[in-house]
């Protein structure tokens, strides 16, 4: 694969976080971009404008001429497309150069000194801290990230070719096409079992991933690697102390192999994102940037969409959107809230990700949203999978120990909320809970 011999780039599945961040890269750099996805969202929008031709129908007759040019057309697919897709059949039947996201990911990112966050839970919002940061410090580098930021609108900031920033996905083990020379893990939870049967095979995954990188792996302390360690509140070689908040911000010290600061601030709620932030803060450091100008462009981050974005916040009401969609997310979650409004009634409404990680985490599922005052469930969204007997929304709804609990369709939610009398309402999941969320927060401000 020779991206410069290029000139056309078509993707299936071009609407995907990970995807359409390549997509927005290729764009920048004049080549001619255009895809398919099952829907239209904000992403796709924003790719048009930049040039792009998209489409939502898997149809051969709608894949743009210019784009069946063996030759110069390189063609990208997410792996949640089914095997009987039109159109990557038609790319795959007629010899094109058809690849994984995460083989262009680590086409790309080869030839630059790469920063890789990789883990089970915080990769986004660590990765996009750490983006921001290399920003404003003026390093130029370009990275690829699983959410848009608040600050850029975008899952790309764009630098140039030398330095990347990538998040290293443990899915379908893709983080193992990258060449990451600093890295960190942040979690090694079980998931993805449909990908790896067993969270052995998960934790060797990641020993292998660390053994790719060149200069220096960061690790949360307590993790099963050898490398600098991180932690909030303990002793590591990079640690977090001194919390405090003031009018809904962070502020604490941080110490370092090489230096201490204090009084450093942190708008991002929950203490998990003091993690993600110290992790964004040692690899920054270990790239060579002083602790100083990291604390400064600390100050400025904004945070990331569909991580405990507030969609309306008055003294009335409180809307938080996330895409916590295993357990371990949403206790982050309830953590979060709770901490925040501890007096008040919390209502959620979560849309299970994947037939198989419901059933994997059953159990954690139900204890963790058995936390809420009230909940309601909306069906499994199954994204690249078949129904799995028995496993439902209605069984998982057994599970939950709680007086006030449901299950409703999308349509009916907004209605569900206006019925409650829960002052903090939290809308999760990483299923097109996303775009419900967008219907009902206007509904509920015309109201």
């Amino acid at each position: 694969m020779n991206l410069d011999n290029v000139h056309s780039v078509y993707f299936i599945g071009i609407g995907g976080i990970g995807m359409s961040a390549i997509a927005r890269y290729f764009c920048a750099n004049g080549k001619k971009v255009a895809g398919y996805d099952k829907m239209s969202s904000g992403i796709t929008d924003a790719l048009v404008a930049l040039g792009s031709e998209i489409h939502f129908e898997d149809s051969v007759a709608l894949i743009p001429e210019i784009f069946k040019d063996i030759e110069n057309t390189l063609v990208v697919y997410t792996p949640a497309i089914p095997k009987d897709h039109r159109e990557f059949n038609f790319f795959w039947d007629a010899g094109f150069s058809t690849v994984k996201r995460a083989d262009v990911l680590g086409e790309i990112t080869k030839n630059t000194f790469c920063l890789a966050v990789a883990g089970t839970h915080g990769k986004t919002t660590t990765s996009s801290i750490l983006g921001h940061i290399m920003k404003v410090c003026g390093t130029k580098a370009t990275s690829f990230l699983g959410g848009i930021t608040e600050n850029y609108n975008s899952n790309l900031i764009l630098g140039e070719d030398e330095i990347s920033v990538v998040e290293a996905d443990e899915y379908d083990r893709s983080f193992l096409k990258l060449s990451p020379n600093i890295a960190c893990v942040t979690s090694m939870d079980a998931d993805h079992l449909d990908i790896y049967g067993g969270k052995e095979a998960l934790e060797a995954s990641f020993l292998e991933f660390s053994n790719l990188v060149s200069k220096q792996l960061i690790i949360c302390k307590g993790l099963p690697l050898e490398g600098l360690t991180y932690a909030v509140d303990e002793d590591a070689d990079y640690k977090i102390f001194n919390i405090e908040i003031k009018k809904g911000v962070y502020r604490f010290s941080i110490k370092t192999p090489l230096a201490q600061e204090d009084n450093v601030e942190l708008c991002l709620l929950g203490r998990h994102n003091l993690s993600n932030a110290l992790a964004a803060v040692a690899l920054a450091e270990q790239f060579g940037l002083s602790l100083v100008k990291i604390r400064n462009s600390l100050k400025s981050f904004m945070g990331v969409k569909r991580r405990f974005s507030y969609k309306i916040r008055t003294d009335d009401f409180v809307l938080i959107d996330d895409y916590a969609h295993h357990p371990t997310e949403i206790n982050a979650v309830v953590d979060t809230v709770r901490e925040m409004y501890p007096t008040e009634k919390v209502m959620a409404v979560f849309q299970p990700h994947l037939f198989s990680r419901t059933n994997d985490f059953i159990e954690g599922f139900a204890s963790s949203l058995s936390r809420f005052d009230e909940i309601v469930l909306l069906d499994i969204y199954p994204a690249r999978e078949l129904p799995i007997e028995g496993v439902t929304s209605e069984w998982l709804l057994t599970k939950i120990k709680l007086e006030h609990k449901k299950i409703a369709k999308k349509e009916a939610v907004y209605q569900e909320i206006i019925k409650s009398n829960a002052k903090v309402v939290v809308m999760i999941g990483a299923g097109d809970i996303g775009a419900l969320i967008e219907e009902v927060t206007k509904k509920l401000l015309t109201k």
